[in-house]
């Protein structure tokens, strides 16, 4: 039904196109509706772009090399100076595998973890997301190798390879393999040893594994990342979606491959194709940056209402196949590279009033002990500003509450966390978020890993009440 509507949607400007027998570079005038279809159609590749490519450069910055093809863990917690990804979280530590495999499969070697916690993500440029281990499963309770390999990878089809534990077919050449993992920090000799299993984590090629040389690395001449998501649509949007597209595997029989594929050949973007800014269709930059804003902040109001989030959680960051366009665009907007439902969940905290949290006002959040959320493994409450969603900065690094960054529950085992400029009187220091007292509007994610699903069912996602 939607590719239908696509294709009547797009079909003015399919004609204008038609009239330049596609040769030449066509003004293309699209109503707010047209550009908000592609808008919708494309964030989720948009977001991931940006995000992937900002972890290799980051990568790069860091250890001297191209920044593809090596494991970098974190070696401190997170704090505001974290720019390269929106809703970051502080409560894990992370270890990012940035994966070129166009030129060679590549192995990715993990030791056994001391963590209650761990598990590994992997998403290409399309934003589907696979969870191919985890604790919750059983995994990292022993040494294994994995490699990854795509359509597209030179020489290789699948086949076994000795001493080579397990083989993962991803759907685009790039690929972000992040390894999440509890680090424990209440307990120093413990996070010292998660510390070290995680620095041994190590990525090589096939051939690299074969004794070979590894073979020289080909620039793909990587289009300009942009500081927001909104950057992208408002710069250089048909540059990065044909990079983008062809660098994925797009399945004939999947309607949202299907559907973005339809939006962007009017434009002059097909798959298999050189980016040609001559040949592809003139398009209204600032329109499509004020529609993306704009689709953006709809998403953000939609997930602070607690009836949709249920609906839409169960699709959230997903395989192909495994999700639709809602869910995939409200994920996108909010923060990509997550976990799916049943590794952790994300529900934003509303206010008891309904209206945007803002920092010129303090709130606290109430949760008895049968109210707090059912977590198997653990869970934390973070801040962010609603414009970036980046963490408020303060001199003490406070950025959630939680057990790893440190919560006190009270007498009777609930918890009051306050968000407030200056700490409360009698309120401990661990159970306090400082804002900075301004006109900023303010986003709170609370992060359940492993629940429990079925006690989620009827429990309530806390609200936030303004304080007086």
């Amino acid at each position: 039904m939607y590719i239908k509507a696509v294709k009547i949607g797009i079909g003015l400007f399919c004609f204008m196109l038609a009239l330049t027998n596609c040769t030449h570079q066509a003004d293309v005038q699209l109503s707010d509706e047209q550009v908000k279809e592609i808008v919708k159609r494309s964030y989720q590749y948009v977001a991931l772009y940006n995000v992937n490519n900002k972890f290799a450069m980051d990568n790069a910055r860091r250890t001297g090399t191209n920044g593809w093809n090596i494991c970098v863990p974190d070696t401190n917690l997170k704090d505001h100076n974290m720019r390269d990804i929106a809703r970051p979280n502080n409560d894990t530590k992370y270890l990012g595998c940035m994966l070129d495999l166009r030129q060679d499969p590549v192995i990715l070697y993990f030791p056994a973890f001391d963590s209650k916690y761990v598990s590994l993500m992997c998403t290409a440029y399309d934003h589907y997301v696979n969870v191919p281990m985890t604790t919750c499963l059983g995994d990292f309770r022993k040494p294994e190798k994995v490699l990854f390999y795509s359509d597209r990878t030179e020489g290789y089809n699948g086949e076994p390879v000795e001493g080579v534990d397990r083989i993962y077919k991803m759907s685009g050449d790039f690929v972000s393999a992040i390894l999440r993992v509890m680090p424990h920090a209440s307990e120093p000799e413990r996070f010292k040893k998660i510390v070290s299993q995680m620095k041994a984590v190590k990525a090589i090629t096939l051939s690299e594994f074969l004794g070979k040389p590894a073979k020289p690395y080909d620039d793909p001449h990587f289009p300009a990342v942009g500081k927001t998501d909104a950057d992208v649509f408002g710069n250089n949007l048909l540059e990065v979606m044909q990079f983008v597209f062809n660098h994925l595997s797009f399945d004939p029989q999947n309607e949202m491959d299907q559907a973005v594929l339809a939006a962007y050949k009017p434009l002059g973007i097909v798959p298999g194709q050189k980016y040609d800014s001559t040949r592809v269709a003139k398009i209204d930059g600032k329109q499509l940056r004020r529609i993306s804003e704009k689709v953006k902040a709809e998403n953000l109001a939609l997930l602070l209402d607690t009836s949709l989030f249920a609906k839409f959680a169960p699709k959230m960051l997903r395989p192909k196949g495994q999700t639709d366009i809602e869910a995939i665009l409200a994920v996108s907007v909010i923060g990509p590279i997550g976990l799916p439902m049943e590794e952790a969940m994300y529900p934003n905290v509303a206010t008891t009033d309904g209206k945007p949290m803002n920092a010129m006002n303090d709130y606290v959040i109430r949760m008895t002990k049968e109210e707090l959320p059912p977590a198997r493994a653990f869970w934390s409450l973070t801040l962010y500003d609603s414009k970036n969603g980046f963490f408020i900065p303060n001199d003490r690094k406070k950025y959630s509450v939680g057990e790893n960054a440190g919560m006190k529950l009270n007498k009777d085992g609930g918890i009051e966390i306050y968000v407030a400029a200056a700490k409360p009187d009698g309120v401990p220091v661990e159970n306090w978020l400082p804002v900075n007292r301004k006109d900023e509007d303010l986003d709170i994610i609370l992060r359940i890993y492993v629940p429990d699903l079925e006690k989620v069912k009827t429990w309530k996602i806390p609200k936030a009440e303004k304080l007086k």
